[in-house]
């Protein structure tokens, strides 16, 4: 089919809310490492899908797919070598005490299960979560989403979630070096007003590097006091990795361990299949014991064979093509490269990440307007240059990076080096 046709048939069979990425939608059709190719032949530089977390179509976790498909794929009711084999290599991964897994299906599904062990051991459903955070699209997942119930389409705050400003030092509530302390009080402040409503537990749920809130890393020890404060209060902490984990950070497997935390319950996703729906739950044997009240937990297709063949395929390749040492080496060389652009563009506000998960916030003027317009026109034009990028944070004026982790130095100098023609241009 041709352009036209897949839009016309795009618009008459997919639901309206699905939108494109960009004004003049792209027709992709192949995948291979760090790239996408389109149906006229083009190449693009993929710097923004994390989900192919060891590259798109990467032959190994291909073969494992098509190997244990050629063989069995059946529930999790059935003793069964490879379930057992990936989960024990994602718990060796954990801190002591994370060692009992949970299968699941996509982000959603892992936090959704997430917050049902959390709420059936506080025994009841206060949630604190931070401003702008987006946690997945099931109901239970809205409503603790801010960057969703608060945006286009919301009903705003649920009485049961607790929203604290998003920890941003740049353009949030509480600015600059010191301002640690303020965000941790603001913690302490929903704390006390949910023991003033119940005498039981609560859960606070994070990512320890925000995705849709904009690439944000929150200022130092912030995470750190906070999880002690929630730990001392009888509270629970879940850890979202479900964009950030995997090594994508460089310089720790996990996001959480980069705070010196050890989280009650880890969620994981995205990037974990490579593109395949699969992700887990990682917990503590007592709260997995406790979760086991007669009620039993069943996921039709979360472990299936072909699910964890993938999986396995992924934590393979991470470590044999050693992508967190890549993550580490090519995220400090396009950070600095980045920085270098800063001077020239005065649109440049920030520039911020970790490894290969970076953001560039965009303002307008000195009293740190977003720049929302100018972040989309940027992410279009960079489409033209064949290097795909895309926006985030609450006033998606963020161009967030986030590509496979095979991205090497040459696509660092590239998309640098097309950004600055862009931004001269703007």
């Amino acid at each position: 089919m041709n352009h036209d046709k897949i839009t016309e048939l795009r618009q008459r069979y997919l639901g309206p809310s699905l939108r494109f990425s960009y004004t003049e939608p792209l027709h992709i059709v192949k995948g291979k490492g760090q790239y996408l190719f389109s149906t006229d032949g083009q190449r693009y530089l993929d710097c923004v899908n994390n989900i192919q977390h060891v590259g798109h179509c990467h032959p190994k976790v291909v073969e494992a797919a098509k190997n244990q498909y050629e063989k069995l794929n059946t529930n999790t009711r059935y003793l069964d070598e490879t379930i057992i084999c990936y989960a024990r290599d994602i718990i060796e991964t954990m801190p002591d005490g994370l060692d009992i897994c949970f299968f699941t299906n996509s982000g959603s599904e892992a936090n959704d299960l997430a917050l049902r062990i959390a709420r059936n051991s506080a025994k009841n459903n206060e949630t604190i979560v931070l401003d702008g955070a987006y946690h997945g699209n099931l109901s239970s997942l809205i409503e603790i989403s801010p960057y969703k119930h608060n945006g286009p389409g919301g009903n705003g705050t649920p009485d049961h979630v607790h929203v604290i400003p998003m920890p941003d030092s740049f353009r949030g509530k509480f600015r600059g070096e010191g301002c640690t302390e303020n965000y941790v009080q603001e913690v302490q402040k929903k704390i006390n007003k949910i023991k003033m409503r119940s005498d039981t537990g609560f859960t606070f749920i994070f990512e320890s590097l925000m995705g849709c809130g904009g690439q944000l890393i929150a200022p130092e020890g912030f995470f750190h006091k906070t999880t002690a404060l929630v730990e001392s209060s009888f509270g629970l902490c879940i850890a979202d990795e479900v964009q950030i984990g995997f090594g994508r950070m460089g310089s720790h497997f996990w996001g959480f361990d980069s705070e010196c935390i050890v989280p009650d319950i880890v969620t994981l996703g995205k990037s974990m299949g490579n593109g395949h729906p699969l992700s887990a739950v990682i917990t503590t044997r007592e709260l997995a014991e406790q979760f086991n009240n007669g009620m039993e937990y069943f996921n039709s297709f979360g472990g299936n064979p072909v699910s964890c063949a993938v999986g396995q395929a992924v934590m393979d390749v991470i470590k044999d093509e050693e992508l967190q040492a890549n993550a580490s080496k090519v995220g400090a060389y396009l950070l600095d490269e980045l920085e270098s652009l800063h001077a020239s563009h005065g649109i440049i506000g920030d520039i911020r990440g970790r490894g290969l998960f970076i953001g560039i916030e965009l303002v307008k003027n000195s009293n740190l307007e977003p720049a929302r317009k100018e972040a989309h026109i940027i992410v279009n034009q960079m489409k033209e240059k064949r290097v795909l990028l895309s926006t985030d944070g609450p006033d998606h004026n963020v161009i967030k990076i986030k590509p496979p982790m095979v991205f090497n130095k040459e696509n660092a100098d590239k998309l640098v080096n097309k950004l600055n023609e862009t931004l001269s241009e703007l």
